[in-house]
């Protein structure tokens, strides 16, 4: 089930998305932007959805409401609970609240060298449209994406 987070659910969001990005720290040289987010003024403004079963949260995702389009800041999906297909099922998510939204696209940026997610957001039909350098992390690159939104 998904749910918009609270800002008692702050430990499990900074938890299970430290968790999720921990393989990336090595390949980065550094902790990625989701890693040293501060999540209490997103959730206050209910950008942060939880996968939850059982009060265990399984997977998150956050996420930005622009006039014209749905920006993902982040999808994280708790280690124990990686390979069960719950990073589709959160696209799947946000697929449905950009169309109850009226939004035509979502789009999202992540740096170059997390293939496997690039490869993730291509196979649910996301499309590069360019790649720039990372404004906050000198010397990454961000490879920026877009997914129209069918009605």
């Amino acid at each position: 089930m998904m749910r918009p987070a609270r800002l008692e659910d702050l430990a499990a969001v900074q938890s299970v998305t430290a968790a999720a990005y921990e393989p990336y720290q090595a390949l980065l040289g550094g902790p990625p932007l989701p890693v040293t987010e501060d999540y209490a003024p997103r959730i206050l403004r209910g950008e942060v959805w939880l996968r939850e079963r059982e009060d265990i949260v399984s997977a998150l995702a956050v996420v930005e409401r622009h006039a014209d389009h749905l920006m993902i800041f982040s999808l994280a999906v708790a280690p124990s609970f990686q390979g069960q297909g719950l990073g589709i099922e959160l696209l799947t998510f946000l697929d449905g609240k950009a169309a109850e939204w009226g939004l035509p696209e979502m789009r999202l940026y992540t740096n170059s060298r997390m293939e496997r997610n690039i490869a993730l957001y291509r196979t649910y039909g996301f499309q590069e449209t360019g790649r720039r350098p990372n404004p906050y992390r000198p010397g990454w690159t961000l490879v920026d994406m877009t997914k129209s939104i069918k009605d």
